[in-house]
């Protein structure tokens, strides 16, 4: 059955349109446009009560860990078989789906575990956002998330065999672990990771298998030498420089600043352990600065939210937009964040836009989230491929 929103406003993942009319057929989108030249076969769909309301695409969270729940201590939560880690990804592919994140890419979890779950998504065997999977990051002998969502690997033709590895285990993108982290003890945040050979082995072999690559990397080294080996995006980025964002724009390395992290690290000391919230502090205190200088230096960002981290749950990019624009993005770039940045950045063209031959992952809102974004927490319809799902 054919599905037809009438005269509601329209975000399409890159500008605000009034008016408008979107028709769904078989799972994609079959013509965008004004409502008063609808199709005919639009008068024989079924119709949604948009009253008044806001289509956007569906939301792409570009940063998310499945196979964590956001439990306060991340290594603790490691500590799983496959099995249940499976089952927990499952679980907050489907949290991510209600809240009107269509899309996610998860960029570390236990050995291929989100791989396989993110098959069984796309094969119809279980519901859920669709998922782009990085496997294990790899991270050096000792490095940040050794302990709980990255593989170790030393040296230029080690990285390389890794990043083989994880394309061949079903990875569909790869993160690396550039510099130290808030969740791993004994490692300061802005310690430099990979060699600059590591790092230029590791985003020349990614893009050889025509995969994405994200770095994971806070300190000032750790992220120029990421940039200027090609990476296609920064996560966190918490020592941006003025000159390291004029290198971003002109590379088109995109920025994910991951800020819900930082804040279900730092507002709960009560239990997420201390060296955890002290090292979150720390960076807390740089991110809003090099935001801001990403932003005046004509970076692009895209929304990720760090999701299973400490406090941290998935389904929240709508939280997130509104944090950005908090920190200053303005809000049409704050929503291209979560649309058609981030379907670039993730290297899914089907998504990110309402257009037509794209996928039906739409979201109807009851306001223009371009207008408000809080409208994006109260979902009235969120729709994958063309099938409903109830917020």
């Amino acid at each position: 059955m054919a599905t037809y929103f009438s005269k509601v406003t329209l975000f399409d993942g890159r500008a605000v349109k009034k008016r408008a009319g979107v028709l769904v057929s078989d799972g994609v989108i079959k013509w965008v446009g004004s409502h008063a030249r609808a199709p005919r076969d639009a008068r024989g769909a079924d119709p949604v009560d948009a009253d008044g309301g806001t289509v956007t695409p569906g939301l792409i969270d570009c940063h998310v860990h499945l196979c964590f729940d956001g439990e306060p201590d991340f290594v603790a939560e490691a500590k799983v078989s496959q099995a249940y880690a499976a089952v927990k990804c499952v679980r907050n592919a489907e949290r991510q789906l209600a809240a009107g994140v269509t899309t996610v890419r998860d960029l570390g979890g236990i050995d291929a575990v989100v791989c396989e779950v993110g098959k069984a998504i796309a094969d119809g065997r279980a519901k859920g956002a669709r998922v782009v999977a990085s496997g294990q990051a790899l991270t050096i002998t000792g490095g940040h998330g050794w302990n709980s969502f990255a593989r170790q690997v030393d040296g230029p033709d080690g990285v390389r065999v890794a990043v083989r590895e994880q394309v061949r285990s079903g990875a569909r993108s790869i993160k690396i672990v550039a510099t130290g982290g808030v969740l791993t003890p004994g490692v300061t945040v802005d310690f430099t990771a990979f060699t600059p050979e590591e790092v230029e082995a590791a985003v020349d072999e990614a893009h050889k298998w025509g995969v994405p690559i994200a770095a994971h990397a806070i300190g000032r080294t750790g992220i120029e030498r990421c940039v200027r080996a090609g990476i296609d995006s920064i996560e966190h980025g918490s020592q941006i420089t003025d000159r390291t964002a004029r290198e971003m724009r002109d590379h088109g390395t995109f920025h994910v600043p991951t800020i819900n992290a930082l804040r279900g690290i730092v507002d709960h000391p009560e239990d997420v352990p201390a060296y955890a919230v002290e090292k979150g502090k720390q960076v807390l205190a740089m991110a809003q600065d090099a935001f801001r200088r990403a932003m005046r230096g004509g970076v692009r960002h895209a929304c990720g939210t760090d999701a299973g981290t400490p406090h941290n749950p998935h389904g929240g990019a709508p939280q997130e937009i509104i944090r950005m624009v908090e920190w200053g993005l303005n809000r049409l770039e704050a929503m291209r964040s979560a649309t058609s940045n981030a379907a670039e950045l993730i290297r899914v063209p089907t998504v990110g836009t309402v257009e037509e031959g794209k996928a039906a992952d739409v979201v109807l809102c009851e306001a223009d989230p371009v207008d408000d974004v809080t409208a994006l927490l109260r979902p009235k319809l969120v729709m994958l491929a063309g099938e409903a799902i109830a917020p």
